[in-house]
């Protein structure tokens, strides 16, 4: 989701920009407007945009000057001018402050919708080669994360991926030295270098790319950034770790893979209950011995292990996306004793629920 500046005297060209960008894709959000250039300063002080769309004669600081400005202070943005005069010396002072476009009104729309796309396509690009230079910088120093992940990818751990995530999340986040706005791409660059990786494993593995949608609201600077930057990175890492894990799942010979799955299933809707073992066993038309020795042989772990992986997967989510308090969580993935829920969760994370909060931002 580009968020998207935009800066006229005309407050009817403002609503018709507004409405332009908003109607012929949702990949751009009109995040606010202002009157002039330095009321667009005041704004930006407070809030954050990908993309300025400026007119160029404005009273108290014109567009030109706003350029000026934006380049300075915020130079991971990008500005297309518009105007209402045909100057070549407007448009080559675009130009030398590197404006994606310079376009004449009355707007067209397609041809504003054209210049969003290119504006889109030149902050992906910027932000995909500042992502790879910092994965290039670092990873030496850090390839111990990466073999890792490898690790739990090849061998299907589930159960460790979730304190990975967050590894590899606090590991990203230092290394873009607050530029949180690199965090997708470089979280994108991750995982398209496990890719890579895990191809020399012999394992099949999708490149993975794409933009992050986001929330369709404005964002205020600092805080609130840095919280929809880790949770677009979170949810990007969590996709393409479900997706490692099912390929290299599927690449695996596991003859009684079928039945497992079938247990999952099962786990998977009862997991807020008492286990009924029995019950667990008849769905699969097994012994309870030999499912239990099975379902240990095939997966790493004992029906008991897994159905706390389970409440524990559930626990982070709602930690992560949900304003519940933390002993609502726990009564929520089944657990009526918190102190028990919380001893359980930092034991399998390696923090408590609080400390995870914590550290997304929450």
């Amino acid at each position: 989701m580009n968020r998207v500046l935009i800066v006229d005297n005309s407050p009817l060209i403002r609503s018709s920009l507004s409405k332009q960008v908003e109607d012929r894709n949702d990949q751009f959000l009109v995040a606010g407007t202002a009157s002039n250039g330095q009321l667009a300063l005041d704004w930006l002080d407070q809030h954050y945009a990908d993309i300025c769309i400026t007119d160029v004669r404005m009273p108290v600081m014109d567009g030109i000057e706003l350029l000026r400005q934006i380049r300075q202070r915020y130079p991971w943005m990008v500005c297309i001018m518009v105007s209402s005069y045909d100057e070549f010396s407007y448009a080559k002072e675009s130009i030398q402050l590197e404006a994606v476009d310079y376009i004449l009104k009355p707007i067209d729309p397609d041809i504003l919708h054209a210049t969003l796309l290119k504006s889109d396509a030149k902050l992906q690009q910027s932000r995909y080669n500042a992502a790879h230079k910092l994965l290039l910088q670092h990873l030496p120093s850090h390839r111990d994360l990466l073999t890792k992940w490898m690790d739990a990818i090849k061998t299907v751990q589930h159960e460790t991926m979730p304190l990975l995530i967050v590894d590899a999340l606090d590991t990203l986040m230092q290394w873009t030295q607050g530029r949180h706005y690199l965090l997708n791409a470089l979280s994108m660059a991750w995982l398209n270098l496990l890719a890579e990786e895990m191809k020399l494993e012999n394992l099949e593995i999708a490149l993975f790319e794409g933009v992050d949608r986001g929330l369709g609201e404005p964002l205020l600077a600092i805080d609130q950034v840095r919280h929809y930057f880790r949770l677009c990175a979170v949810r990007r890492l969590e996709e393409g770790a479900q997706s490692f894990l099912e390929m290299a799942g599927n690449a695996l010979d596991q003859p009684n893979r079928k039945v497992i799955e079938q247990m999952k299933e099962f786990l998977q809707q009862h997991y807020k209950e008492k286990i009924n073992y029995q019950q667990l066993a008849a769905s699969v038309m097994l012994s309870r011995n030999y499912m239990s020795d099975l379902f240990k042989q095939e997966t790493g772990m004992t029906v008991g292990s897994y159905t706390v992986y389970l409440r524990m997967e559930e626990a982070r989510r709602l930690l992560q996306s949900t304003l519940l308090k933390t002993y609502e969580v726990a009564h929520e993935v089944g657990y009526e004793d918190y102190i028990h829920f919380a001893k359980v969760y930092k034991k399998h994370f390696g923090y408590s629920p609080m400390e995870y909060r914590k550290k997304l931002g929450v």
